[in-house]
């Protein structure tokens, strides 16, 4: 197991999930009642943060949401440069009985999908999550740095490889 990542769960799988990306624009008035609710449900009131979640970015982003049978069970938000300055991942939110799962490492990694064309992707992680984003290629970045009262650190995904040499190029030092 890497580091950092807890067990899965018995009986729960991330393949139960219906995960998929939308624009603002595409998300209905349920849908988006749905997410702005899961997100004060875990934010606000789990974690004990008074904050104003609606931050005005949320129209600009492209949502991916995890659905069971329906229900929102996750999300993430994922800001273009033209809003944020680069391509940056926020609003990471799993259901309290869906952690453990996989899920939180599908909805950043169908994030990052969406991230056409990126060199890089950034992100605030909360401090003690640092491990598990570090296990998805993420490096830190800045100081740790109180974001409404919960520590945060900044991370960043290198996202640039090295190109793949097409298969019919002789190697090196074959004829």
């Amino acid at each position: 197991m890497l580091r950092g990542a807890r067990a899965q769960r018995p009986g729960t799988r991330v393949t139960d999930c219906s995960i998929a990306a939308h624009p603002f624009t595409g998300l209905d008035v349920a849908a988006l009642y749905d997410l702005l609710a899961l997100r004060a449900a875990v934010f606000v009131v789990e974690q004990r943060c008074v904050y104003l979640d609606p931050d005005g970015l949320d129209p600009d982003a492209v949502h991916v949401l995890a659905r069971v049978s329906g229900r929102l069970v996750g999300a993430a938000r994922l800001l273009p440069p033209s809003i944020a300055g680069q391509w940056r991942i926020g609003r990471v939110v799993v259901a309290a009985e869906r952690r453990g799962t996989g899920l939180g490492r599908a909805l950043v990694q169908a994030a990052q999908a969406q991230a056409q064309g990126a060199q890089q992707i950034h992100l605030a992680a909360q401090a003690h999550l640092a491990a598990f984003y570090g296990s998805l290629g993420y490096r830190v970045s800045g100081p740790v740095h109180d974001e409404d009262g919960i520590p945060h650190v900044e991370m960043v995904l290198d996202c640039i490889s090295a190109p793949t040499p097409p298969a019919n190029r002789p190697r090196p030092g074959r004829t």
